[in-house]
């Protein structure tokens, strides 16, 4: 699997690139957008006024959150995406999360649904460590993954250049995440049945899982 090197990411940028100019959107599921909203409240009772997004797509997410009042941020490795999501009002620039064009320590919070999950297990705990840095200490980094059995593989549902997916056990997601921070919040649902129930065509067995990190540091 090449999803860590710049070949895999730009292939993974390809096929998002094709979905943005289709112009349809893929809203959240609602429970998706319930954590969401979940997030944002915790957000203000900490007085935490901004937020940094690890995977933009069109900006359906950035929106909600400009909308309650908090100063948005996004990257998304697909240009296409990002052109759609600026063209939103939002700020949203092309980056990888393997190398955020940010100092340190520049966010108050993280948000990332769906995007994780095209990290192999060779690369995510760089990439976390990459998260945290960006993010100020003591910060909530939330982050929503599809779950699996610990495999590396190619979603059968894409006829060209298909997506790579490490779909981690909720056990492996505790034990990643929690080499970077403190996990505050460890939830999972499922989403519907066969080709309603994620990624996959209807051919993996799985759910969602959603977590919320807390950066090493004092809860300012």
């Amino acid at each position: 699997m090449e999803a860590e090197t710049d070949g895999g990411e730009q292939r993974l940028a390809d096929f998002y690139n094709r979905r943005a100019a289709a112009g349809v959107d893929h809203p959240p599921s609602l429970n998706r957008a319930e954590q969401r909203e979940r997030f944002i409240a915790l957000l203000k009772s900490e007085g935490r006024h901004a937020i940094l997004e690890i995977g933009t797509g069109t900006g359906q997410d950035g929106l909600k959150f400009v909308r309650a009042g908090i100063r948005y941020t996004g990257v998304d490795i697909a240009e296409g995406q990002v052109r759609r999501a600026r063209s939103r009002g939002l700020e949203v620039s092309v980056a990888s999360a393997r190398r955020l064009p940010f100092p340190d320590g520049s966010f108050p919070a993280l948000w990332s649904m769906s995007t994780l999950l095209h990290v192999p297990a060779s690369g995510i705990d760089a990439v976390l460590a990459e998260l945290v840095r960006v993010a100020a200490p003591g910060a909530p980094i939330a982050v929503g993954l599809w779950s699996g059995g610990d495999e590396e593989v190619l979603n059968p549902e894409d006829d060209v250049e298909p997506r790579f997916f490490c779909r981690r056990s909720d056990a492996t997601v505790r034990s990643v995440f929690g080499r970077h921070g403190t996990i505050e919040e460890f939830v999972t649902w499922q989403e519907g049945t066969g080709t309603e129930s994620g990624p996959g065509a209807g051919h993996w067995t799985q759910h969602y899982q959603f977590l919320v990190l807390r950066t090493p540091g004092s809860v300012s």
